[in-house]
């Protein structure tokens, strides 16, 4: 799927713009990610996407999120396989099963997503003045970024060291800063 048309269908489920931003983000850190994890970039990069395509629709509801996305996605058309992996992300339902690259760094780029951005905020906005170094000392502050999970992202270190982790997804997002309203 192409990634318009991946941003076209989101758009038909997701109103708020800040959850748009996101999926955005998650997709484009996937993307990077997939080369380096054997996965497809154009397909990583849909999943992440259309990870939280029911999210305003269950009203954030985990107990049947990811679930309805898998329903949505299928009735859409979509590959069952990768309807499967946006289901799965749901950790409050499917922590500990993730064995699978694409499973691993959909968990890390959902959460990294978050912190990244923050820290651009904290820099003006500036997502090009963030640094491994900016992200690794914001991810030790527990407060700074709270609702993004330290320990989803943690889960891609068996795959890529950290380091390495967080350059690549700061590389996928700087690809789309002006899409996610940074400069």
């Amino acid at each position: 799927m192409k990634r318009s048309a991946a941003i076209a269908l989101l758009s038909r489920y997701v109103r708020e713009p800040g959850l748009t931003r996101h999926c955005l983000a998650t997709g484009a850190i996937l993307k990077v990610l997939a080369p380096r994890l054997g996965g497809d970039p154009e397909r990583w990069e849909t999943i992440g996407i259309l990870h939280d395509i029911d999210f305003e629709f269950v009203g954030g509801d985990m107990g049947q999120h990811g679930v309805k996305g898998e329903e949505i996605l299928i009735g859409e058309g979509i590959d069952p396989a990768i309807a499967a992996v946006v289901k799965n992300h749901n950790h409050h339902l499917f922590s500990g099963t993730y064995t699978e690259p694409v499973d691993i760094a959909l968990q890390a780029a959902d959460s990294a997503s978050g912190l990244i951005t923050a820290c651009a905020f904290v820099k003006g906005g500036r997502l090009s003045e963030v640094t491994v170094k900016t992200v690794t000392k914001k991810a030790k502050e527990k407060s700074f970024a709270a609702g993004c999970d330290r320990s989803r992202i943690a889960l891609i270190e068996p795959l890529i060291p950290l380091p390495e982790f967080y350059a690549l997804a700061i590389g996928g997002l700087m690809e789309i800063y002006g899409e996610l309203g940074l400069s």
